[in-house]
Formats: structure tokens, sequence, C-alpha cells
């Protein structure tokens, strides 16, 4: 990477939109269910609002730290395969957490459905976890090296 190149991070901001969008989607099916239900706050005892909650929550918790680290990297001048993989790598692993979380057979222990929704939240789980351990670790490699 080199510290004196200062560009547009327009692949951190394609994988902005695209995260912004799926928080939206995730956000909108929360408030629905809130009107649906009549719970204003907290989750009350529905597992389906509470579930809903954390795949939202979930997604929020995890992407704006990662964009930041990803536009950062970018702005020092980071490959742009690097910076397309890690994020690529980031939104697959959140679309599959959302979908694995979008049945309680994927959010609740012992809950009856498809052990793919298990399976796809393992993967965005792991998936959240690896890019982002990735990236923080490419990033400092880079800046203790440069």
């Amino acid at each position: 990477m080199n510290a004196s190149v200062i560009s547009v991070p327009v692949i951190s901001a394609m994988v902005a939109a695209v995260l912004i969008v799926l928080q939206q989607a995730l956000m909108i099916t929360v408030g629905l269910h809130r009107a649906q239900a009549g719970i204003g706050i907290g989750v009350g005892e529905d597992a389906h609002l509470e579930r809903k909650v954390r795949r939202h929550g979930n997604l929020a918790e995890n992407s704006a730290l990662f964009v930041v680290t990803l536009a950062i990297s970018e702005l020092f001048g980071a490959p742009t395969i690097a910076v397309a993989g890690f994020g690529l790598a980031f939104v697959v692993a959140r679309f599959s957490h959302a979908i694995g979380f979008s049945s309680l057979a994927g959010s609740h222990v012992g809950a009856q459905g498809s052990k793919a929704f298990v399976i796809m939240r393992a993967m965005g789980a792991f998936g959240t976890f690896f890019t982002g351990i990735g990236l923080g670790l490419f990033l400092a490699f880079t800046l203790a090296t440069t």
C-alpha cells in the first residue's frame, strides 16, 4: 500500500450500498412484525420477533466497522482484488446469516425446520468472523510494513 494514494473508495462504497439496502429490508421486517403483533418495544414472548430483531441487530453490529476498515484499506491503496475479495466475502456472509435467521430453525436451538437454516447461519457467522479478522490483520500488517 502507498500511504500517499488518496482516491474515492469505490469498492467500499458499493459494499456499503448493498449492506444498507439489506439493513433496511431487515429493519422493515421488524417494524411490520411489531405493528402486526402490537409490540412497541422489546420482544415479549414472540420468538419470531426476537429472531427478526437479532437478524437486523447482528448486521448493524458487524457492518459499520467492517465497511470503515475496508474503506481505510482502499484509501491506503490496498490491491483492488484484496478489497473486492474481502468486500464480496463479507456481503455473502451477511446474506447467508440473514437467510439462516429467516427461520426459527436457524435462530433457536431445537426449533423444527430445515437444518439448511442452521448451516446458513453458521456459514454467515464464520464468514463474518474470518473476513473481519482477515481484513484487520491485512490492514495492520500492511501499515506495519509500509
